[in-house]
């Protein structure tokens, strides 16, 4: 069977296993809404180390594991769609004592890296220093209009890097407009200015036209991470009305028009492309915000050529997912694009 034989196959057969989700995934919100309502954590017995180990790779020096914690569950967002509640009920059940459990967990299960914003740092270093852990950051440098200017930014990284940031990525929102907007150089002088910190320098984005750009202009990327899912899910928005850079003109009121509810509008473009690049990818959106199961979005990631993959837990999705994420790590044992970490 050809490679791009391979890929339709498998397209169509995560596709068909993701159609008319929903319904059944209720059970996640009971958890949350308990556990808000009594003012106590569900209660998380003790996981058993998974009977494998998790594979991991490499990004210059560090070795890191092939499936990443998410930030945002923590950090206290969510892409919500038009769920008004979601993001207040995320902070209310995790809260510091509930991050750490998760985080006990996710170290317990193999899992050596989390990926966050700059204002987690703070609840991930108290993490560190209570429960004596050595979890990785993978950290998102903001590029704000006031921290541009080369001095702020070589600050600003270095602030970062003092408070234990293990890795530093361009953040996907604020340097993916400075690319919309022509401004690569602004990208890559920052990457330029982590490579001086010592780091890896990533860019982050959910435009194919982010790593396209910067691989046509040769910026010094050693790795992307980049939004990957399917588009068969009910709030997806429809074909023809996808416009690229879609995440940055405000959501609209017209229910076929993007509403914070798409991270990847092309899998099969962006899948194509990144089988060219010789650099480490990093996946993220791959269950896009909790509209894809993760039975169907992480092997559909590690197939079509995710290095890693992020996924956003709560602590009773942990285990699961890392059951899902060392199943289809085994049964990965070709794909399109190679290895590249």
């Amino acid at each position: 069977m050809s490679e791009k034989t391979d890929r339709r196959g498998f397209f169509s057969k995560t596709a068909a296993a993701a159609a008319g989700i929903g319904a059944a995934y209720s059970m996640e919100e009971r958890i949350l809404l308990a556990a808000v309502k009594d003012g106590t954590a569900t209660e998380q017995k003790p996981a058993a180390a998974p009977a494998q180990p998790m594979p991991c790779g490499k990004i210059g020096k560090t070795t890191i594991s092939r499936l990443i914690m998410g930030g945002n569950l923590i950090g206290g967002w969510a892409h919500s769609r038009d769920l008004l509640y979601a993001s207040t009920l995320f902070k209310a059940y995790n809260n510091d004592a509930k991050v750490f459990d998760t985080l006990e967990l996710a170290e317990q299960q193999g899992i050596n890296t989390i990926q966050i914003d700059p204002v987690s740092i703070r609840v991930v270093n108290k993490y560190r220093r209570e429960r004596k852990s050595k979890i990785q950051t993978l950290v998102c440098a903001r590029l704000l209009p006031e921290t541009i200017e080369k001095t702020k930014m070589q600050d600003e990284l270095k602030r970062y890097i003092d408070s234990g940031a293990t890795m530093l990525y361009t953040h996907g929102v604020d340097g993916e407009q400075l690319i919309r907007d022509g401004q690569l150089d602004v990208v890559g002088r920052t990457l330029d200015l982590i490579k001086e910190q010592g780091c890896m320098a990533g860019v982050g984005g959910h435009s194919l036209q982010t790593p396209i750009l910067c691989e046509k202009n040769k910026l010094p990327v050693d790795y992307y991470v980049k939004t990957f899912h399917i588009d068969r899910y009910w709030s997806a928005t429809p074909k023809e009305h996808r416009r690229e850079w879609c995440w940055y003109e405000g959501e609209k009121p017209e229910h076929d028009e993007y509403h914070d509810n798409m991270f990847c509008l092309n899998c099969e473009e962006t899948a194509a492309f990144m089988e060219k690049v010789d650099k480490p990818w990093i996946a993220f959106k791959v269950m896009a915000a909790g509209a894809i199961p993760a039975h169907v979005g992480i092997p559909f990631a590690y197939h079509h050529g995710a290095d890693f993959v992020i996924a956003g837990m709560f602590d009773f999705q942990i285990q699961e997912d890392v059951r899902i994420a060392l199943d289809a790590l085994r049964k990965t044992q070709s794909r399109p694009r190679p290895w590249r970490a």
